[in-house]
């Protein structure tokens, strides 16, 4: 039996373009999340309604809180980098061998802090995507012809890595080993059908239940360890593209939207969730050309 979520509230209000990527500091109490058109990056405290929009000079696919305070991964269109909250400067980690016609899209860190993160073509062109992983200072080209890199998640042990290529409909899952990194033997986790929207970003609770964002669906999912569907929650806006959980009992879903609406919603999700994994900082630094402080304009 599906069970069914009607009780969503606005935890920021937003006019985001296209809101995405909600990820938790259970610490500090903040919500970062991103607005890819509208070239910002955002940190709120939902508790309080606050919400600082950071301009940047790039449409932004995504971020990571670090294991440094205040420190930010963002994945730009181009390049991955570094921004201080403190200033808001930027300092580029490495490039993304990719043309001027694709970006990066969503991302996420596994249990070791490896930062994972895809590429679209901004057309949507067919396979000319990839799935990158970083870590150590090194990008690597882990999945190839890709079409739009969405949702990444792992499950509770760690054994599973989940992902959304959204234009084949579906939620794919793979074997993963956490030592090295590594994924294996991809196969289909749960079909989406068409006409209930497509599927974008998703977030794994303590049960190994997955949460799935639904675009033009005005709903997230949740699919069981077996890929049952036994969960919704309404959504009163038309594009939802992520969720994720937080607040202080992990129960709080944080859901981004597109316009024509762009607020952060939340919803009691039943089960609590863990908060996201920071990037693991290495303490390596960037060539000096791109070591200097960018505005983020």
């Amino acid at each position: 039996m599906v069970r069914m979520v009607s009780r969503v509230e606005v935890a920021i209000r937003s006019d985001a373009l296209l809101g995405e990527c909600p990820r938790w500091e259970p610490v500090s109490r903040r919500l970062l999340w991103v607005d890819i058109e509208g070239r910002a990056l955002h940190v709120s405290d939902p508790a309080r309604g606050e919400d600082q929009a950071i301009p940047l000079w790039s449409r932004i696919g995504a971020a990571s809180w670090t294991t440094a305070d205040d420190t930010i991964l963002v994945a730009l269109a181009d390049r991955l980098a570094l921004l201080q909250l403190a200033d808001n400067s930027l300092r580029t980690l490495t490039e993304i061998p990719h043309a001027g016609h694709m970006r990066l899209n969503d991302g996420a860190c596994d249990a070791a802090g490896r930062f994972w993160v895809g590429s679209m073509a901004l057309a949507e062109t067919a396979g000319v995507a990839a799935l990158y992983r970083y870590a150590d200072g090194v990008l690597e080209r882990v999945l190839e012809r890709v079409t739009l890199s969405n949702g990444l998640g792992w499950s509770p042990d760690g054994t599973r890595m989940y992902y959304v290529d959204s234009l084949e409909y579906r939620i794919d899952v793979f074997d993963f080993d956490l030592e090295s990194g590594t994924i294996s033997d991809r196969r289909q986790f749960a079909a989406i059908d068409r006409s209930d929207g497509i599927p974008d970003g998703l977030a794994l609770d303590d049960e190994g239940g997955v949460w799935l964002a639904l675009w033009g669906g005005r709903a997230v999912r949740r699919y069981d360890a077996e890929g049952r569907l036994d969960y919704v929650v309404d959504v009163p806006a038309q594009n939802v593209t992520a969720c994720g959980f937080g607040g202080d009992d992990r129960r709080s879903l944080f859901i981004t939207t597109a316009a024509p609406d762009g607020s952060v919603f939340v919803a009691d999700a039943g089960v609590a969730g863990p908060p996201p994994r920071p990037f693991q900082l290495t303490g390596r630094s960037t060539a000096p050309s791109e070591a200097e402080p960018t505005s983020a304009r």
